[in-house]
């Protein structure tokens, strides 16, 4: 039986919520093994002189506890 635990990321990027949500998993993997999935709990952006200037991802990312 694995035992999984969910902890919460936020995450930025000046290019799109996918590269945000990349960049959070690439971040995460240096300090949490064994990660298995990333639920996208949310996504925002934040505007600068009527343009996206970043987007931002909120996500719930498991992993096993080995």
């Amino acid at each position: 039986m694995a035992i999984m635990k969910v902890i919460e990321i936020l995450a930025n990027s000046d290019k799109s919520w996918e590269d945000a949500t990349k960049k959070a998993i690439k971040n995460a993997s240096k300090s949490v093994k064994n990660i298995r999935s990333a639920f996208v709990q949310s996504q925002s952006v934040v505007v600068n002189n009527d343009e996206v200037a970043e987007f931002r991802v909120n996500l719930k990312v498991t992993f096993e506890v080995v």
